[in-house]
């Protein structure tokens, strides 16, 4: 069995385990606030590109969607003609069905896949693909990832990732070997780690810690990212870094502390 198969397994006992109502009201905050779910505290940096973009008319998806509470709250504020999930998790995708009826919304699908193998009907298909936090780092071969963004991308299309920013994750959390609170810029794992980080702790802010199946993830360098999205015919228009972490559980304590935490990537599909 292959890590993506073992993820996948992790993820959907994860969500089986899920804290009680957890995304059960997402479509209550999309229907009230504009882009609700493209801020991270008091940060809106995604929020303010995303709003500086005109999505009206176009066709966007978003991979790796997890319960596509970002994807239906872009499709239902930005005037996006249709708009297409994918994820691995069948029953997280179960969830973002029921949420965009909820919400009303119509002019959304999701699809349950292997974000490696989607299928040829949706190649050419997008103006405008998306990943959220703590996306990339499920598949260690960017090359073959962004292979099927350039896919699926139209020529001149739009790739807009917001992530974790690599050095981010240099760092320990409170708990792990390494860590010092009183030298909170102290490094500890290599920035450039090759070997998987292994998990079976559950899924945190789904459902907290308990004795899981294996997460496996990865680690990679911005050149990993820029190079693979150059040998895949994407050009790097935007790169913007920020000192404020968006999602890994106990790290927001290095927020400006001077240390790259998350950035904003938008890079074009040669025409």
């Amino acid at each position: 069995m292959n890590y993506i198969e073992t993820n996948k397994a992790a993820w959907e006992e994860a969500f089986d385990k899920r804290l009680q109502n957890w995304g059960d009201d997402d479509y209550l905050a999309i229907k009230k606030e504009k882009y609700a779910m493209f801020y991270y505290d008091e940060h809106d940096d995604l929020k303010k590109e995303i709003e500086s973009m005109d999505l009206r008319g176009k066709t966007v998806a978003q991979f790796c969607c997890n319960n596509g509470r970002e994807l239906l709250s872009l499709i239902h504020d930005s005037g996006a003609a249709n708009g297409v999930g994918f994820d691995i998790a069948e029953n997280i995708l179960a969830q973002a069905k029921q949420t965009a009826e909820k919400a009303g919304i119509t002019n959304c699908e999701f699809v349950n896949c292997n974000i490696l193998e989607i299928p040829e009907k949706y190649y050419n298909r997008f103006d405008f693909i998306f990943f959220t936090i703590g996306a990339l780092c499920w598949l260690q071969d960017l090359n073959l990832l962004f292979l099927q963004v350039g896919k699926c991308l139209k020529s001149g299309g739009t790739l807009l990732i917001n992530d974790g920013h690599p050095t981010s994750s240099m760092l320990p959390s409170p708990g792990e070997d390494g860590f010092d609170a009183e030298n909170l810029n102290r490094f500890t794992f290599s920035y450039f780690r090759k070997e998987p980080w292994i998990g079976n702790s559950g899924m945190y802010y789904i459902s907290g810690e308990y004795e899981s199946k294996t997460f496996t993830d990865f680690s990679h360098t911005f050149s990993d990212i820029i190079n693979a999205l150059s040998a895949n015919g994407m050009k790097t228009v935007k790169l913007n870094e920020y000192d404020y972490e968006i999602g890994t559980i106990g790290t927001d304590i290095y927020n400006k502390k001077g240390i790259p935490m998350s950035y904003i990537l938008i890079a074009e599909k040669a025409m």
